[in-house]
């Protein structure tokens, strides 16, 4: 019960933000994703959203391929958006992680999968196997390796994510999984195409106990995205977002906070005991930087900000995984950017300056 709260969900800017300390990020590079689609929602120019985010002093961006918007008619590849993220992200100096999908991709709704290969619906709490979908999985697999011919001269790219979450399902939105099969073979045409670079997989780590629990119900079959990821990924992603909304209660929301709760605890030791192993890297793939509350779209309150994701809790979560982690975490990418955006326009520069304060202090030597 510790680890529910029932707040106003909309909260008082503070200027918190301002006095936390930052905790240095030694060799741990820092950066962001970027989700052009979530910028278009949210009304904003995608091109001028991604020039000015690039301005900062981060060294690491992580890019999606989203199959439907490349392949939107059979035999069809536009790259036409992906090119210009990636030429922007070059000449602005950054590193690239690539996810190159293709079933799921980061951002909602995570799904991407052109019709002409999907006509209908996968059936909910089925899993998604190899021996049921031989075109999808042939069609899959002939994107990974077109993606990986067109891009592997960009040294600027560092890695390859396959797939997101590969094997989770999505919230309430839909209950069918991967199949470890599917992803397994995936696996195999990335590695194919491009032997050089490491693969990196993502996975959601659970910070309270309901979710934990759930999860493991849910996966109990094959694994989650982070044991899957473990077993056959160079790299392994955390996703962690320590608070989130349940659902409305009256005028207030019913939420878990996990930001201080045990129950993440041997997730987190776990993976610290697998990237003990030589040739393996652990990093946040998104760590929480804007609002998760019970909408899809996170809610912009003028001159006010959402309990799940104050300004402050954009260094407090950075600072608890860098105290975790310790020097064992290859990046932080910070999940939020382009909300960050959507606040300015609306005048409250705190998240953003919330994300300058981490890049300008983090490379102090103590903390």
């Amino acid at each position: 019960m510790a680890e529910f709260r029932l707040k106003h969900a909309q909260q008082p800017l503070t200027d918190a933000w301002q006095h936390l300390p930052v905790m240095p990020r030694r060799d741990t590079l820092l950066g962001i994703s970027f989700r052009p689609l979530q910028a278009m929602a949210f009304g904003l120019d995608a091109r001028a959203t991604l020039r000015e985010l690039l301005a900062y002093p981060f060294q690491l961006i992580r890019l999606g391929a989203y199959w439907n918007r490349m392949e939107s008619e059979p035999g069809a590849f536009l790259t036409g958006e992906l090119d210009w993220q990636i030429e922007a992200a070059e000449q602005a100096g950054k590193l690239i992680i690539l996810c190159v999908g293709p079933l799921k991709t980061f951002g909602y709704p995570e799904f991407f999968v052109p019709e002409h290969h999907l006509r209908h619906p996968f059936p909910e709490h089925t899993l998604i196997k190899p021996s049921v979908y031989p075109s999808l999985l042939s069609a899959s697999t002939a994107f990974i390796t077109r993606l990986v011919e067109r891009y592997k001269p960009h040294k600027s790219i560092v890695a390859w994510q396959l797939e997101h979450e590969a094997v989770d399902p999505l919230g309430v939105e839909h209950s069918w999984r991967l199949d470890a099969a599917f992803v397994e073979q995936e696996m195999q045409t990335l590695r194919q195409a491009d032997p050089t670079r490491p693969l990196m997989m993502n996975g959601f780590l659970p910070t309270t106990l309901p979710v934990r629990l759930s999860q493991w119900w849910q996966t109990r079959d094959q694994g989650d995205s982070l044991a899957v990821a473990q077993r056959l990924a160079d790299m392994v992603g955390i996703d962690y977002y320590p608070r989130n909304a349940l659902m409305m209660v009256g005028r207030k929301t019913l939420y878990l906070d996990g930001s201080q709760s045990p129950s993440q605890q041997p997730g987190r030791k776990q993976l610290l005991a697998w990237s003990s192993v030589p040739g393996r890297k652990l990093l946040i793939t998104e760590g929480q930087a804007e609002p998760w509350e019970a909408v899809t779209t996170p809610p912009n309150p003028a001159n006010q900000g959402m309990y799940s994701c104050l300004p402050e809790h954009v260094i407090a979560n950075y600072n608890a995984c860098m105290d975790w982690y310790k020097a064992s975490l290859y990046a932080y990418l910070f999940w939020g950017a382009e909300y960050w955006m959507l606040r300015k326009q609306g005048g409250d520069l705190s998240y953003l300056l919330a994300f300058a304060r981490i890049l300008e202090n983090a490379d102090r030597e103590s903390f």
